[in-house]
């Protein structure tokens, strides 16, 4: 059981940067791939960021593709997203997520393959 908590959220004007924190509980966190997902308002879950186990690989939804940037602290506990350049549009619940399915060494873009879930923490980015 891996229980998630988000936070970094809040207020940002477009163009401007914050830096979003997933931090997990339990001892075998490198044996994770952790993603990050958003939900605005009205519609579906959308993929963000993904990280594998020991941080080799990764992999972007395509509206975040050199802005966004996912990282892992393994001996924190703790993923990573920086986020650069901000646009309206990025304004939504992001959530942290955690997938045990093949012990962190594959990338999952889907919400399917993901076991756990933070409660989320809102961005909202002013125009």
């Amino acid at each position: 059981q891996v229980q998630l908590v988000e936070s970094g959220g809040g207020l940002v004007q477009a163009g401007g940067s914050l830096r979003l924190s997933c931090a997990a509980s339990g001892r075998t966190f490198s044996m994770y791939t952790m993603g990050w997902f958003r939900q605005a308002p009205g519609k579906e879950r959308e993929f963000v960021a993904a990280i594998t186990g020991y941080g080799g690989r990764t992999a972007y939804g395509d509206s975040v593709k050199g802005r966004f940037t996912i990282s892992r602290d393994n001996a924190q506990n703790r993923a990573h997203l920086q986020m650069n350049n901000l646009k309206f549009e990025d304004t939504a619940v992001y959530y942290c997520a955690a997938s045990r399915t093949s012990g962190g060494r594959s990338i999952y873009s889907t919400r399917a393959e993901y076991d756990y879930w933070g409660p989320g923490t809102q961005v909202t980015v002013s125009s």
